[in-house]
């Protein structure tokens, strides 16, 4: 058994990739509540230099993983149905934020968002909105948690804090 299989209680940095928006989300649980620590963005700047943005992206993972200090990193599967562009960016977005927590050694999980909004709301097709307002319950905030892309996050970091430990291994990335 790990380190942290043995935790009882847990601190999971969420994330959501992105390139222009970067979501996280910090959450603590003991395996039956969760608690919000912080969340929010992080943020590039329209028209800077490709390599620059990625390497706000990567700054800034580093600097939450070092303030935060979480026990694994979790983070929503890209999923695209159009812009093979965006896609290609987010996904070097996502590239970078990988890199930040596992030069961190922290253990590092991805989740589908079928799989998140399956754990979230218990309907794997729910929309936005409702993913939200459960986030909002679950995490007993007094509003929905803006930008949209801070709501994702810590919705991944709620799927991973209800996954059991032995089966969560199944979700890391290797």
């Amino acid at each position: 058994m790990t380190e942290y299989e043995r935790k009882v209680c847990m601190r999971i940095l969420g994330i959501d990739p992105g390139y222009a928006l970067l979501g996280y989300g910090v959450i603590d649980t003991d395996g039956r509540t969760a608690t919000a620590v912080d969340y929010g963005v992080v943020e590039t700047k329209a028209g800077a230099p490709f390599p620059e943005r990625l390497q706000r992206l990567y700054d800034g993972v580093t600097q939450l993983v070092e303030m935060y200090r979480p026990d694994c990193a979790v983070f929503e599967e890209l999923f695209f149905y159009h812009n093979i562009t965006t896609a290609i960016s987010v996904g070097a977005g996502r590239g970078v934020a990988i890199l930040a927590a596992q030069q961190k050694e922290l253990p590092l999980y991805e989740y589908t968002p079928m799989q998140i909004k399956l754990a979230v709301t218990a309907n794997g097709h729910a929309d936005k909105s409702q993913v939200q307002h459960m986030v909002k319950l679950l995490l007993n905030l007094k509003s929905v948690p803006k930008p949209d892309d801070a709501a994702d996050a810590l919705a991944a970091a709620l799927c991973h804090s209800s996954t059991a430990s032995p089966a969560a291994e199944e979700f890391r990335i290797r």
